[in-house]
């Protein structure tokens, strides 16, 4: 079971902006290719944080834009485990960095469960929740973690996004608004029993 509060129970703050390593999507690409032949495959992990409102589940995401062409993009909070540090450390760093307090107290993140794994086959956009029969060394393996969030806590949000609430009926077959994976997650998320407390 899973223990989901109510959006009101949390308060958001602000911290200074937080900016992606890579500036566009063929650098990020490019830096991939270029660690792979170093250190291997990326190991990355996202965290699936669940409020509920009104007794709907939804999911926490950062929301970035409109940009100049007006294209709005959320993504869950994530980032690279490091070399020699568990998922679930990483995964506890990275929320954390990203949604953690800026003053001396530390929200304990639980990680609860992995939601879902997605693999990328090539230096391409496209992952797949499964290993291609035609892949024998993926360049990233990508997990989703269910973060057990605390009764009570302060996000602080870098100024740069904005943190929204989504239902999970608006992410479900939603992939031309979402992307793949954060339109999968009403699916991944169906095998847990909500409790709304």
């Amino acid at each position: 079971m899973t223990n989901l509060c109510p959006l009101s129970n949390y308060t958001f703050g602000t911290k200074d902006p937080q900016y992606e390593k890579d500036r566009t999507v063929e650098a990020r690409f490019q830096r991939m290719r270029s660690e792979f032949e170093t250190i291997g495959m990326r190991h990355t992990v996202e965290g699936v944080l669940l409020v509920h409102e009104h007794n709907l589940p939804h999911v926490l995401l950062l929301q970035l834009g409109p940009n100049a062409s007006g294209v709005t993009f959320f993504k869950l909070p994530a980032g690279e485990v490091q070399e020699g540090e568990s998922d679930h450390d990483g995964m506890k760093r990275i929320v954390n960095n990203v949604l953690g307090r800026t003053d001396d107290v530390q929200t304990e993140w639980q990680v609860a469960d992995t939601v879902s794994n997605w693999w990328r086959p090539n230096f391409e956009a496209p992952q797949y929740p499964y290993i291609p029969a035609h892949c024998t060394r993926p360049k990233e393996h990508k997990q989703l973690f269910l973060i057990q969030l605390p009764e009570k806590a302060l996000f602080s949000v870098p100024r740069n996004y904005k943190l929204v609430a989504a239902p999970l009926f608006e992410l479900f077959d939603n992939a031309a608004g979402y992307g793949p994976v954060i339109s999968s997650l009403p699916q991944c998320l169906s095998r847990f029993n909500f409790v709304y407390m």
